[in-house]
């Protein structure tokens, strides 16, 4: 009756050794320090949105601005103000920074007919160091150049 409980000893017995839990958790580990790696530099290119938009939509809002006053927004608050007296563009706050707080926009040069608009990444922004700082113009000239991949 016991004969099938006797019969089974330990060459029987299933198991993992502990080299092979080892070298499953090793490549687990390499796995995932490839995905980490590749989920930040993602996550900082696609945040990268942020700032492109605030500058684009700031510029289109520009346009229009000229064309009804026929002088560009001086600062941070005719942007954010309501129109007529200003843009109207939501994404930026009275200080600049971008609805996410990724970047800071600011005016780096402006007068009645020329604007250059300036992208500053802040806080953890930073990392990405290929595109920190964005400027676009009147003339619809961007920096970086396309060629870094920056305006993509």
């Amino acid at each position: 009756m016991n004969n099938t409980l006797q019969s089974r000893g330990p060459a029987s017995w299933r198991g993992f050794s502990l080299i092979e839990l080892m070298v499953v958790l090793a490549v687990f580990a390499i796995l995932s320090t490839i995905a980490v790696g590749s989920y930040r530099r993602y996550s900082l290119r696609a945040t990268r949105t942020e700032g492109r938009l605030a500058l684009l939509a700031i510029q289109v809002a520009q346009e229009k601005y000229f064309l009804q006053n026929n002088a560009y927004a001086q600062d941070i608050a005719t942007v954010i103000a309501a129109p007529p007296a200003g843009l109207g563009v939501s994404s930026v706050d009275a200080s600049g920074l971008t609805s996410g707080g990724n970047y800071t926009i600011s005016f780096a040069a402006v007068t009645l007919t020329t604007y250059r608009l300036q992208a500053v990444a802040t806080g953890n922004q930073t990392k990405d160091t290929a595109c920190q700082t964005f400027t676009i113009d009147e003339q619809g000239t961007r920096t970086p150049l396309d060629s870094s991949g920056c305006w993509r």
